[in-house]
C-alpha cells in the first residue's frame, strides 16, 4: 500500500481546512507547535506547511499533493497538477483577492498614479507582472508582515494586500485602487505522482469528500409530514437539488417527505411550508452532498 504525501497549509486557512476535512469524514488531530499532524487514514501522510511554500515542496515531489491558493502557485510560477478547485477561504466560501491599496487621503487615485512610487507587499511576483502589463515601473519590497500599518508608517506609498472582506482595509483607513488577482484555494498535484495509478485514485477520492463537505456547508436537510391532498402544494415551495423523496405514513392518507434546500432559505421556506400543509418540520445539518 502506497502512501500518499499531502500537505495541508498552516495559518490563515488552516481552522476551515481541518473543518473540511472533519465533515468529509477524517479525523484530524495536531499537538501544539506540531506539523505533523494524525489522520485516522493509514494510506495518508499529512504535514503542515505554509500555503507560500506548498506549490514549492509538490512541484520538487517532496509533496505528491497539497492544498493551497492559486496565489502562491503564481507567485512561485510552480508547474504542478491543478486537480481540483475548493471552494473556500479563511471566512467564507467566496475567493479571495489581492488589492493595490493606498491611504484614505492619498493623492493616488489609480495604478497610473504609481509611476516610481514605494510599493510593499508579500505578492512580489505576481504584483512585477502586473503592474509591468499596466507599464508602470516603480519600487516594490517584500513585507515579511504587518503590511497594512507600513503605508501609515510612511514605509511606503502603498502596499497589495490579501482582502475578504475589506473590514481590516476600512479599519486601516486605506483605499482600494486596483485588484491584482483573485485567488481560490486549489488542490494541486505533482506531475509525477498524478501519473502514478493508485496515487491518482486516492487523490481524487479525497477531492470527492472534500467537495461533497464544502457543498454541504451551504446545505440543509428538511423533513416533514403532510397530508397527500397537501403534497402538490408543499412541493411547488421546495427548491429542491432535483426531487424530494416521498414515503407513504402508518397513518392512512399522510405522507413523509425529505429533501435538501439552501440554507439561506430556509427562514423564509419554513413558514411557507407550514402554510402548505406540512407538519412535523425537521431542520438539520450535513456533513457532505455529494452531486
Amino acid at each position: 500500500m502506497k502512501t500518499l504525501r499531502l500537505g495541508l497549509p498552516k495559518g490563515s486557512l488552516q481552522e476551515a481546512t481541518f473543518r473540511i476535512f472533519t465533515h468529509a469524514g477524517f479525523n484530524l488531530r495536531i499537538s501544539e507547535r506540531s506539523y505533523l499532524p494524525s489522520i485516522d487514514d493509514p494510506e495518508l501522510e499529512t504535514i503542515l506547511l505554509r500555503a507560500q511554500e506548498m506549490s514549492r515542496y509538490v512541484e520538487d515531489g517532496v509533496l505528491d499533493c497539497g492544498i493551497t491558493g492559486e496565489d502562491w502557485i503564481m507567485e512561485n510560477d510552480s508547474d504542478v497538477v491543478r486537480l481540483a478547485e475548493l471552494p473556500y477561504s479563511k471566512q467564507s466560501l467566496r475567493p479571495v483577492r489581492w488589492v493595490l491599496a493606498v491611504p484614505e487621503n492619498s493623492s493616488i487615485r489609480s495604478v497610473r498614479d504609481l509611476k516610481g512610487k514605494r510599493i510593499t507587499t508579500e505578492l512580489v511576483n505576481v504584483t512585477k507582472r502586473f503592474l509591468q502589463k499596466n507599464k508602470i515601473n516603480t519600487h516594490i519590497e517584500f513585507s515579511w508582515g504587518a503590511t497594512e500599518a507600513k503605508v501609515g508608517a510612511g514605509l511606503a506609498d502603498a502596499i497589495v494586500e490579501l482582502t475578504e472582506t475589506g473590514k481590516s482595509l476600512k479599519a486601516n483607513k486605506l483605499r482600494e485602487i486596483a485588484t491584482i488577482c483573485e485567488s481560490r484555494t486549489k488542490f494541486i498535484a505533482n506531475k509525477k505522482s498524478y501519473r502514478d495509478l493508485s496515487k491518482r485514485n486516492k487523490m481524487e477520492e479525497i477531492i470527492l469528500l472534500l467537495k461533497g463537505a464544502i457543498a454541504a456547508q451551504q446545505k440543509v436537510g428538511l423533513k416533514m409530514n403532510l397530508k397527500e391532498s397537501d403534497l402538490k402544494e408543499v412541493i411547488t415551495k421546495l427548491p429542491a437539488l432535483k426531487k424530494p423523496t416521498i414515503s407513504p405514513l402508518t397513518t392512512k392518507g399522510w405522507l413523509a417527505l425529505e429533501t435538501v434546500v439552501d440554507q439561506r432559505l430556509v427562514r423564509g421556506l419554513i413558514p411557507q411550508l407550514k402554510k402548505a400543509g406540512a407538519e412535523g418540520i425537521i431542520e438539520y445539518s450535513l456533513n457532505k452532498v455529494i452531486y
